[in-house]
């Protein structure tokens, strides 16, 4: 899932960027008002983290755009604004809920979870092929009874192959979304990312569910029932 910040305090953002990478974010920062919310218009996120005052364009205008042109994507205000009008400014105008610095990540991760759950169906909170199960706001992911050890990234590239299970994913789509990076053939992460995967995933199982397509990248998918003469 891809998320932007727009943020002018530079610690702050960081702060935010490092903490909802690690919990499998792909996170966009922009630092002025014009340009978050360009980008806002014109990339498909999960949700938006807005602070109210920012440099060339405050965060009121931002969603008051946003819901003008119909954009739904969650925003989320993190702003050192408390007072009880700005608060219901902030919701009255369309956000999806308001929170004051200085703040705890914790929450905040709580009321991000919160709002996901909640949101459009295209975010499903469990994912599941054959008898793969992956839940991602728990970071979950099993087959049968057995839970899978995987690592931030592991989890993110297994997610991303699930959401589009029975589709061949090329390199450089999963290393845009997983690793927000343009893919360098000269670069292995990616191979060595899926077999790391595929010794979890699959190496323990009589049934396969990851598998190469040469020349082009990967696809989940269960093909069991193809080798049933």
């Amino acid at each position: 899932m891809r998320a932007l910040v727009i943020e002018d305090e530079k610690k702050t953002a960081q702060y935010l960027k490092k903490g909802l990478t690690e919990n499998g974010f792909i996170i966009d920062v922009m630092e002025n008002g014009e340009d978050g919310l360009h980008l806002a218009m014109t990339t498909e996120y999960s949700f938006i983290i807005l602070d109210i005052m920012l440099p060339n364009r405050d965060g009121w205008s931002i969603i008051t755009e946003l819901r003008r042109c119909g954009k739904q994507t969650p925003v989320i205000f993190l702003t050192a604004r408390d007072t009880i009008n700005d608060r219901v400014k902030g919701l009255e105008l369309g956000a999806d809920d308001y929170l004051v610095k200085p703040f705890a990540f914790s929450e905040l991760l709580a009321r991000i979870k919160t709002i996901l759950r909640r949101g459009p169906a295209r975010y499903p909170e469990v994912l599941q092929v054959k008898d793969l199960e992956i839940t991602f706001l728990k970071r979950k992911a099993t087959r049968g009874t057995k839970r899978l050890d995987l690592r931030p990234k592991e989890f993110l590239l297994l997610w991303l192959l699930a959401s589009h299970a029975g589709e061949i994913l090329t390199r450089t789509y999963i290393s845009e979304q997983v690793w927000d990076m343009n893919f360098d053939c000269n670069t292995n992460v990616v191979d060595v990312a899926v077999l790391r995967l595929r010794k979890k995933l699959d190496e323990p199982f009589p049934v396969k569910l990851l598998h190469s397509i040469r020349g082009v990248g990967y696809v989940l998918e269960d093909r069991s029932e193809e080798n049933i003469s």
